[in-house]
């Protein structure tokens, strides 16, 4: 008699790109919004230079661990706590290059999310992925 056992779900790691043009226009993230389990990974991908990633300070969970990439290279982050996480492009944050990760099913900071201030385009983009 053969025994199934149940293997623990593998975490998985989502790929965004760091890109001076996407199909949203110039500056953009893609995609700008990604939906992730906890204990997922996101790889931020600089598939252009000029470019990093890294956390907005009013854009995360409490008791998160902020990140923030070098420019011109590849920054993988596990997100462990689940929540809404902002982020943006530091050189092109008033033109719009930002994005958001949601870990898991709730967003306890949400609304903390949704009403932080932001530079420029910022706001519009975070309006339009953010809902």
């Amino acid at each position: 008699m053969a025994m199934a056992v149940a293997a623990p779900a593998a975490a998985k790691d989502v790929q965004v790109k760091m890109l001076n043009k996407g199909a949203r226009g110039a500056m953009v993230f893609e995609p700008a919004l990604v939906k992730i389990a906890p204990g997922d990974t996101v790889t931020f991908v600089a598939a252009d230079k000029g470019h990093n990633a890294e956390v907005i300070s009013t854009m995360i969970p409490a008791g998160a661990a902020p990140f923030k990439g070098k420019m011109n290279q590849n920054i993988t982050v596990k997100f462990s706590k689940p929540g809404v996480y902002g982020y943006k492009c530091m050189p092109h944050y008033g033109m719009g290059m930002v994005g958001a990760v949601i870990v898991g099913s709730s967003a306890p900071n949400g609304a903390q999310a949704k009403a932080a201030s932001h530079p420029g385009k910022a706001k519009q983009v975070f309006a339009s992925i953010i809902k």
